[in-house]
């Protein structure tokens, strides 16, 4: 999958920088993913962020950056029907 490379701004904005304390568990993480109508396949942790690898509600693959305190969803990339790799922003 291809990745445009990001701005050095603006990947400080997309770290997520709450206290472990103050995140919410896996669990949640997993239940918002099935309330989207989401398949997972992986949830890690990517520069502070909790990132779901799985398949959306059509079928597409995706990748969707997820905020640990708030569980905002706050990026998510997915292939477009040419098979290549398209981002956009949740908020």
């Amino acid at each position: 999958m291809y990745r445009k490379p990001l701005a050095g701004s603006a990947l400080a904005e997309d770290d997520c920088s709450v206290p472990m304390v103050n995140w919410q568990p896996r669990e949640a993480v997993a239940k918002l993913a099935a309330e989207k109508g989401w398949t997972v396949r992986r949830i890690k942790i990517d520069d502070g962020c909790y990132e779901v690898i799985g398949t959306d509600a059509n079928g597409r693959h995706i990748e969707a950056k997820i905020h640990p305190g708030t569980l905002a969803v706050m990026e998510i990339e997915h292939e477009n029907d040419d098979g290549e790799s398209q981002g956009e922003n949740e908020d």
